[in-house]
């Protein structure tokens, strides 16, 4: 239904916690319609990222029956399960895919000066976390909650090569020599 970057108490604009300076963008706000005796009751689910910038990213999912309520509670969720990203400069260090469900999607590094090169919840993650320059391309559900955690399954599935030579136990004076 609704699509965009949400402050809370606001519609509009990017969100930023003023003391922690995580940013919080809401990906996805479902209205959901009860009938009882006396008409509609309507409840709301936020689907809301909050990242740090800096390689850091976390998703959270509230439900309320008002609006401000669902995202206050999905922003509270999305900062108790943060996860650390490996990034390369402004970009991702190679090509991975990241599934969930019947969501996938595919995430390539960028030349400097590309941008994000991606739509719906997948940028919403990819501007939370910090990555400035990547093309990325869903390949499957469009179901915003399965391209948001496909997004970040992918991420998660990021290493650099100092993470693969100090897993094979190997210096980086090594990699020189290769």
């Amino acid at each position: 239904m609704a699509e965009g970057n949400f402050q809370r108490g606001d519609r509009g604009g990017n969100s930023e916690d003023r003391g922690s300076g995580f940013v919080e963008k809401v990906v996805h706000i479902n209205r959901c319609a009860k009938v009882v005796k006396g008409g509609r009751r309507f409840s709301f689910s936020a689907l809301v990222v909050t990242g740090d910038q800096k390689g850091k990213i976390g998703i959270g999912f509230g439900k309320a029956n008002e609006v401000a309520d669902a995202i206050k509670k999905a922003t509270e969720g999305s900062k108790k399960d943060m996860i650390t990203v490996s990034l390369r400069n402004n970009t991702i260090p190679h090509e991975v895919i990241g599934a969930h469900g019947g969501g996938y999607i595919m995430l390539k590094p960028a030349s400097p000066g590309t941008g994000i090169i991606a739509g719906g919840g997948a940028r919403a993650v990819l501007e939370a976390v910090g990555v400035k320059d990547v093309l990325a391309k869903s390949l499957g559900s469009s179901n915003h909650s399965n391209v948001v955690k496909a997004t970040i399954a992918a991420l998660e599935g990021l290493r650099t090569a100092e993470d693969i030579f100090r897993a094979r136990g190997k210096k980086l004076a090594e990699k020189a020599a290769l």
